[in-house]
């Protein structure tokens, strides 16, 4: 028996863990608090080290922000499939 003991030990403690994360998941999936801090870390880094996709980052961002289609320069909408 006393062989298993650091075993069990350390199945207890990566439940505990495991439990922790699980919750903390919940919680933080419920607040929604996760999506401004990942997505402003992942912009710090692609702007250090990925200039293209910082900008691309930028660019989607605004296209999915914008409320309707913005028109052509002329004042004039194209429908599709007709011109």
């Amino acid at each position: 028996m006393h062989a298993l003991l650091p075993y069990l030990a350390l199945l207890g403690f990566l439940a505990v863990v495991l439990g922790f994360f699980t919750w903390l998941a919940r919680r933080i999936r419920r607040r929604g608090t996760a999506g401004g801090g990942m997505s402003g870390a992942l912009a710090a880094y692609e702007e250090a080290f990925r200039a293209t996709s910082h900008a691309s980052h930028y660019e989607i961002r605004a296209q999915g922000e914008r409320k309707a289609p913005t028109d052509s320069p002329d004042g004039r909408r194209r429908r599709r499939g007709k011109v």
